[in-house]
């Protein structure tokens, strides 16, 4: 604890102190009801009450002017940001891409800038940071990267002045001239295949009812979303049973999903996505595992009907098993699968870029910039004057036989008489 060797009063509102921990004098004084405390950064006593008169006055000067602020530690202000992120996202108001924010500052911003004030961080802080980013990545990151970094530090800026503790004047420009966005990682058909093998083999070694489990919901997740599309996390996470609709015709039968919350649902609204038929088998499989289930209940759940977070490794370790979880075009994860479906939908050539934005929830902007290689194969045949036949699909990929619908008619009456009686199929 600090001692306070000695004191000198200037004023009833001003006086200059000395403690056994430095050799410099302190200014301590009031202003309209208010103390402040400011090192002179003298170490004689006379220099130090005239600069606690300079000190004095600048702060009045400021505080008359509307000028004034009291500048807070980077580490400070930037938890204070993530706090009200996480209050507003608990609460059900806050934006999707909050998560992203917080992932950002806590693995960037604030190990960089940490301690440092908030009101020294200038343009040669952020080029500094900057480089440190780059290095620490191995490269210089996607524009949509640095769009949402530099979204995050905003935040903390706009906080920072809406509390006082800098100026707007003070706020640095920031830079989002990133790299181009790059080609995302997929899967072929034949390696789709073989990682659907693999979680196969994967569940039939499993040593426990609660790693089978997992592993059970994991084919029929990578199912579903390799058929629809739905991004994986939040959007396949809070589908429900009564989200799932269908629509018939004599032999013919569609499936359709909506898709209430997500990355874009805030601003689009929910969205209508058009199953592929192979869906059909997968959601066979998740009707007879719940029998008992309800329109809100979740679709993706153990057999207990508790959630898993476990989902995303096991996948994970499917794929470095089978040598699959590195490609040209980046790490995979399960976000390859959506990724994969896009591409597979261009090289079909049977559904436009716009449709496929609308489907997917995206921009065709960003269709284009990621997927930019797939279009010129979606129209081979037209651009070679070879009429090339279509590629066959893999025996994964062999969906509801319309030859043998017969066969399953009797259960799709089923299912629709399911729905009305429940509100879910």
């Amino acid at each position: 604890m600090t001692k306070l060797l000695e004191r000198h009063d200037i004023d009833d509102s001003l006086y200059v102190f000395l403690q056994d921990n430095s050799k410099r004098w302190y200014a301590r004084f009031v202003l309209y009801g208010k103390w402040y405390c400011k090192s002179t950064k003298q170490t004689s006593k006379d220099k130090a009450i005239a600069m606690a008169h300079r000190i004095f006055l600048d702060h009045e000067i400021r505080i008359e002017s509307g000028t004034l602020v009291q500048s807070k530690r980077f580490r400070d202000v930037a938890e204070l940001c993530i706090n009200k992120m996480k209050l507003q996202l608990d609460h059900g108001d806050g934006k999707s891409v909050y998560k992203d924010y917080i992932r950002a500052l806590n693995n960037y911003h604030i190990p960089y800038f940490d301690r440092i004030y908030i009101t020294s961080i200038n343009q040669d802080s952020i080029r500094q940071f900057d480089k440190w980013r780059n290095d620490l990545l191995k490269r210089v990151p996607a524009r949509s990267t640095l769009q949402t970094h530099n979204s995050a530090l905003q935040m903390v800026f706009k906080e920072a002045i809406e509390q006082r503790w800098m100026l707007a004047i003070q706020v640095p420009v920031l830079n989002s001239n990133g790299a181009a966005g790059q080609r995302r990682a997929s899967f072929s058909t034949e390696e789709y295949n073989r990682v659907f093998d693999g979680i196969i083999a994967l569940e039939d070694n499993s040593h426990t009812s609660k790693t089978r489990q997992i592993r059970e919901l994991l084919r029929m997740y990578v199912e579903f979303a390799v058929n629809t599309g739905i991004r994986p996390g939040t959007e396949m996470e809070n589908i429900t049973w009564g989200d799932i609709t269908l629509k018939r015709e004599d032999e013919k039968i569609a499936f359709f999903v909506h898709v209430r919350k997500g990355k874009t649902t805030k601003y689009t609204g929910t969205r209508e996505v058009v199953c592929k038929d192979e869906i059909f088998d997968c959601l066979s499989e998740l009707r007879d595992a719940f029998p008992q289930r309800k329109p809100k209940d979740k679709l993706f759940r153990l057999a207990d009907g508790s959630s898993t977070n476990q989902l995303g490794k096991a996948f994970a370790k499917v794929l470095e098993k089978l040598d699959l979880d590195e490609s040209a075009h980046g790490v995979r994860t399960l976000y390859s699968l959506r990724h994969s479906y896009i591409t597979w939908q261009l090289m079909s050539g049977k559904v436009s870029i716009e449709v496929l934005a609308k489907q997917c929830g995206t921009s065709i902007t960003m269709i284009e910039q990621h997927y930019s290689h797939v279009v010129p194969k979606m129209y081979a045949n037209e651009l070679s004057g070879v009429e090339f036949t279509k590629e066959k699909k893999g025996k994964k990929n062999k969906g509801l036989s319309r030859k043998g619908f017969a066969r399953v008619v009797e259960k799709i009456d089923a299912w629709e008489r399911e729905y009305k009686k429940r509100g879910c199929i």
